[in-house]
């Protein structure tokens, strides 16, 4: 594996560009040696699919597109990062408030925990911000088989 690969992709800010952003990360992950059928790998589509969906929703047209980052540092460290132009920052929601919606962040902080890794919001030069996910790569060993041998 690389050093150091990067992946990213620009979608309009509409909802059917959530499940494609999805869609994306997963399978340049798959491509990069995570199997879609993990932990890990839900994980992430949960994370990337609330970050896509704050993109969508929480802009208020502000941000025709936002664009979906992935990069893989040294087979040690995954970064996720979701980039829209609205300049409003995500707000953290009393834990008192009563609401349907609103805990998308909430979630996407206690992922991020549960896996080790860290959660940042960056402001871009342009207006906007990024919202950065680094979680540590963990490519599940491939099977063995009755022999001893890995299989492919």
């Amino acid at each position: 594996m690389a050093d150091h690969l990067e992946a990213s992709v620009t979608l309009p800010s509409d909802p059917a560009s959530v499940s494609a952003a999805r869609a994306y990360v997963v399978g340049t992950l798959a491509e990069w040696g995570l199997p879609a059928d993990t932990d890990a790998s839900d994980t992430i589509r949960l994370i990337i699919s609330e970050l896509a969906t704050n993109a969508v929703q929480h802009t208020f047209g502000q941000s025709p597109t936002f664009r979906v980052d992935i990069a893989l540092d040294r087979d040690e460290h995954l970064h996720l990062g979701v980039t829209d132009s609205h300049p409003r920052f995500p707000r953290r929601l009393p834990a008192a408030v009563q609401q349907d919606n609103g805990r998308g962040l909430v979630i996407i902080r206690w992922l991020t925990a549960q896996y080790g890794g860290k959660l940042r919001i960056r402001p871009t030069r342009e207006g906007g911000k990024t919202i950065l996910v680094e979680l540590p790569w963990t490519v599940p060993a491939q099977p063995v088989t009755a022999a001893g041998l890995q299989e492919p």
